[in-house]
């Protein structure tokens, strides 16, 4: 039978496909839609596309119809603005991303590089057929990066810090690695936490009961709450994560003080990457942040072999913490060639202000000269 390419609706649970990280796996993103975290009524409207072979799904690519620009973590107001005064309509737009999750991953799922295209191709015909102006593809992994730069998309550059586990055998072997003044800082900030009586309890997602789960969703809406924002996620997107511990691997790192919960830090588990995601405290203690959603999570990962700990965008505090700068991509497809090219050239000029920006965060990690990541 000859393969096509189809709308995938998710709620069809006889569809699957193998995924590198927990945010591509449909058991995530099905989630997201049941819960209505992620829906019309939240403005992403979900139209994804997959290649059926045989009755068989064997390629898919997460796509939304986006009505606004919240929950990306990459900011195209001002693009929206520029369209807007010319007339013409920036919503809806195409995107491919995983909702208020900005982790690298694949992005389009597929096994060859035709498939990837095909899904690709079959992406721009939408855009014609329903005259939609923009496609934005948002934190590809490297092989992404790679098959859309062929397809002519306009990348733009980001950056974000990732913790890389140079084969640490506990903590204090990681702490070798920076300057004197720098460890002696670490090793102050944790030791302030423990003066408190502040301890810390990991629940894997073998372990975590859907009383846990409603602990940290306390937590989690207190963080928005205290933004005077309401939550990007519902608690009903948590209970459904709780029904697949073992397909998602949620981790909690919950801080206890005198036996009490004061506050949460969760990540998620990928074949070799840990991923800080979410994270609430009832009390403001200073360094707490730090230890619950870092100093955690990095002992977890030499503990369980994990090469890397991505804790999400941004944070210019992570470097003094031991997190390494580097360059992340998005991609942005414009139906118009007179807007693409305005875009292409903003681009560009931001390039050289992100490269920029990188080299001067390198020259201040509090490494050893003589420590290099190869």
């Amino acid at each position: 039978m000859q393969s096509e390419i189809i709308r995938i609706d998710l709620s069809n649970k006889n569809y699957s496909i193998e995924a590198n990280n927990p945010f591509e796996n449909f058991t995530y993103l099905r989630a997201m839609e049941e819960s209505n975290s992620a829906s019309e009524e939240s403005g992403w409207i979900p139209d994804h596309l997959g290649e059926i072979n045989g009755g068989a799904l064997i390629s898919f690519m997460p796509l939304y119809k986006k009505l606004n620009s919240y929950g990306e973590f990459i900011f195209d107001h001002q693009w929206a603005n520029a369209l807007l005064r010319a007339g013409r309509n920036y919503y809806p737009k195409l995107l491919t991303a995983i909702p208020f999750t900005p982790c690298e991953g694949d992005r389009i799922l597929a096994k060859t590089k035709s498939e990837k295209l095909r899904l690709i191709d079959a992406g721009i015909n939408k855009m014609e057929t329903e005259e939609i102006e923009s496609w934005h593809i948002l934190f590809p992994n490297r092989l992404g990066c790679k098959v859309l730069r062929e397809r002519n998309f306009v990348e733009r550059f980001n950056y974000r810090f990732t913790w890389i586990n140079d084969n640490f055998q506990n903590f204090d072997d990681f702490l070798s690695i920076f300057t004197s003044r720098q460890r002696a800082t670490i090793r102050k900030e944790r030791k302030s936490i423990e003066n408190k009586g502040i301890e810390f309890k990991c629940k894997k997602y073998n372990e975590i009961t859907p009383e846990d789960w409603n602990l940290f969703y306390l937590f989690y809406q207190k963080t928005y709450y205290d933004r005077a924002q309401n939550p990007y996620l519902n608690k009903e997107f948590f209970e459904l994560i709780s029904t697949a511990n073992q397909l998602v691997k949620p981790i909690i790192f919950f801080a206890k003080l005198d036996g009490k919960p004061i506050g949460a830090s969760l990540c998620f588990e990928g074949k070799n990457t840990l991923y800080g995601r979410h994270w609430g405290a009832s009390e403001r203690i200073k360094n707490l942040h730090f230890e619950c959603c870092y100093y955690q999570g990095i002992e977890y990962c030499i503990q369980n072999n994990l090469k890397y700990f991505d804790p999400g965008v941004q944070g210019e505090h992570k470097i003094r913490r031991g997190f390494q700068p580097h360059i992340s991509s998005s991609f942005h497809y414009f139906l118009k060639e007179d807007f693409g090219k305005a875009i292409k050239i903003f681009c560009e000029s931001e390039k050289a202000q992100i490269k920029n920006y990188v080299e001067a965060c390198i020259s201040y990690t509090p490494f050893n000269k003589d420590y290099r990541i190869k």
